[in-house]
């Protein structure tokens, strides 16, 4: 049994009793405490009290779409840096995409191998309880208007704070912590996941503009350098 994942709590909001039944039992046998939840709405109530310490969601809901649901969750201040990570049969990319967008943290396709799912799980969670790494130099990061805090874990816009997902504030710091350094999409994929989960190319891409929308005008010091990948403007 792990002790890493000893006593952390997922919550599985899942309508196919089998594969709830089947990522319980792997979650269960790697030492996490499981909550599980057939609907959105019985996954809302579930989160009413105390949070899990992660998500796992299926966007094929009887009756919210799980992307609905992820979208919700992102908004609330309450859930919006809640681990989360999408379990859909799904196999088109732009719902992936989607949901990435929507700032979920990681994804798996079904059919798909329990290892697999607790390895993401697993790699998700040290993401989220390690948020200052060594990737930036300074506690906190200013170009220009923007400021990136990694104390804090917190990006501010002329004092302002932005609500970013967790993969968002990793590229952010990466980018401002190297200002006017071109990054390759596989460095900063590689920031954004500490190279402990195997995602597409495309992740990083959709995360930068989220991010660009996010952070406003002060988004336009996010450059594309085409067919290398992106650098962040002091000026």
């Amino acid at each position: 049994m792990s002790g890493f994942a000893d006593r952390r709590q997922v919550l599985i909001v899942e309508d196919d009793a089998d594969i709830r039944e089947l990522v319980r039992v792997a979650l269960e046998r790697e030492g996490f405490e499981v909550r599980e939840a057939a609907s959105a709405r019985e996954g809302r109530r579930a989160l009413e009290g105390p949070l899990p310490d992660l998500v796992v969601l299926d966007l094929m809901l009887p009756d919210v779409p799980g992307l609905e649901l992820c979208r919700s969750l992102r908004a609330e201040e309450r859930t919006r840096h809640l681990p989360l990570v999408i379990l859909t049969a799904r196999a088109e990319e732009s719902d992936v995409v989607l949901g990435l967008e929507l700032g979920a943290d990681d994804y798996v396709t079904k059919p798909f191998s329990v290892r697999e799912l607790v390895s993401r799980v697993r790699a998700v969670l040290r993401r989220a309880s390690a948020p200052a790494e060594a990737d930036a130099p300074e506690a906190v990061v200013r170009v220009g208007d923007l400021e990136v805090d990694s104390v804090r874990f917190e990006a501010r816009v002329a004092g302002v704070p932005v609500a970013l997902t967790p993969a968002e504030f990793r590229l952010l710091r990466v980018l401002a912590s190297h200002p006017g350094q071109v990054m390759s999409r596989d460095r900063l994929l590689d920031h954004i996941t500490e190279g402990r989960s195997i995602i597409i190319d495309r992740n990083v891409d959709v995360h930068v503009r989220a991010l660009r929308k996010k952070l406003g005008p002060a988004g336009r010091r996010i450059v594309t350098v085409r067919g290398v990948g992106y650098k962040c403007e002091e000026n």
